[in-house]
């Protein structure tokens, strides 16, 4: 059924509070009543990070989007989709424009019906009914359209039993993979010490000392073609990652060739974003095939007698020193680090059998990683598949069937 032809099973759906009443910057408060909003959403969990408050008075004015205990919240507004379900500890708080609630009834599992708005299913038609160019925003209006499988209570808890062990599964994949950049990162820091400090007085040097290459891509960008040669930029580089295969870009023949002339990348290279929001992210090219860069990506590559990459590649990352570089960054709306920047940029340089320790512990963490990131994907998959089989009707009745 469509939400506004359930009838006999009503859902209250309201939006939050729209321009016209909204809490004016100087109307936050260090604390009250909390006033959530869709960067407040992770992992279908409401976290209190970066939460604001307003008064009771503004509260009350506010005469949309209170919240009771077991609402569902999705953001309908830029990242579009997100759910959670309100906790106890927000009773009663508020929501602004970018999120929608929905209420039902007793009979209608609010477990069940924010586990099939995550169905593939249900994503496929919001996104067919999501509106605008610049700032997505899915309307109420078009929210309401969506249509969604209700099959009797008994059934709804089933499913939704089943469906959360799943998401369950998953979470701890993901926990996993976090707490295994926990430890990287703690380690670097046990065997090298705060890296501004310098307390093991190692050698300081700059990166033109410790590399025997650093250049940049091409600033010129070659047109896109379906099939050619790879071609990569700052969007495919994350923080010890580089992804090249999860949106692919290709050129031609002639213009790699003249591209990968100046900037020929090889296993083992440190790819260091300079330009863009996401500057200072580094990560090691583990790719065996050749491609061309663009100049939001700078190429650093070592010496190996006295530095290897995964130590420069840590160090970049370490959140003191990134925080250190991109205070000296130049640019204004765009961010940028120049080559001459990066060239003087200091580097605490520890003995090389030291470094090689290090690079050990890296290669098993990232292997075990790349376990956990299997078996994270598979989880997802199965997640996928079991959720379409929600949504058209045949997961209640094999759990019926084998008893679960």
């Amino acid at each position: 059924m469509r939400f506004e032809e359930i009838g006999k099973l009503p859902i209250k759906i309201a939006d939050g509070n729209y321009s016209a009443k909204y809490p004016r910057s100087d109307e936050f408060k260090d604390k009250g009543i909390p006033f959530i909003r869709a960067n407040n959403f992770k992992d279908h969990d409401i976290v209190d990070d970066d939460l604001l408050f307003i008064s009771e008075k503004k509260h009350s004015e506010l005469k949309k989007g209170h919240l009771m205990e077991g609402d569902i919240l999705i953001t309908t507004r830029g990242n579009i989709g997100n759910t959670a379900i309100v906790p106890t500890r927000h009773i009663d708080s508020n929501i602004n424009a970018q999120i929608v609630l929905l209420r039902p009834d007793s009979s209608i599992s609010n477990i069940y019906l924010r586990l099939i708005l995550s169905s593939p299913e249900v994503v496929k038609q919001i996104n067919a009914l999501t509106t605008g160019t610049a700032l997505k925003q899915l309307p109420v209006g078009n929210l309401k359209k969506v249509k969604l499988p209700i099959p009797p209570l008994e059934d709804q808890i089933r499913i939704a039993s089943i469906l959360s062990k799943a998401e369950a599964l998953i979470s701890q994949r993901k926990e996993s993979l976090r707490l295994l950049d926990e430890l990287l990162k703690s380690t670097f820091l046990e065997m090298f010490g705060d890296p501004v400090r310098n307390e093991k007085k190692f050698d300081r040097k700059k990166l033109k000392e410790v590399c025997i290459r650093i250049t940049d891509g091409t600033h010129f960008s070659p047109p896109i073609i379906e099939e050619g040669f790879p071609y990569i930029t700052a969007k495919h580089v994350r923080e010890n990652k580089i992804d090249f295969w999860a949106k692919p870009w290709f050129i031609s023949e002639k213009d790699h060739k003249e591209i990968y002339k100046r900037c020929d990348p090889k296993p083992g290279d440190v790819l260091y974003i300079k330009d863009g929001a996401t500057t200072g992210y580094a990560a090691i090219n583990k790719y065996d095939f050749e491609f061309s860069m663009l100049s939001s990506l700078a190429l650093l590559r070592t010496d190996k007698s006295i530095c290897n990459s995964e130590y420069l590649c840590s160090w970049l990352n370490n959140p003191i020193v990134k925080k250190k570089i991109l205070e000296g960054m130049s640019g204004g709306a765009i961010q940028r680090l120049t080559l001459t920047k990066i060239n003087e940029l200091p580097i605490n340089l520890p003995p090389l059998k030291l470094q090689t320790q290090f690079a050990h512990i890296v290669e098993k963490t990232e292997a075990l990683k790349a376990h956990y990131q299997t078996s994270l994907q598979e989880l997802e998959n199965l997640y996928g598949s079991l959720s379409q089989r929600a949504f058209k009707g045949e997961l209640a009745m094999a759990a019926e069937a084998t008893g679960r």
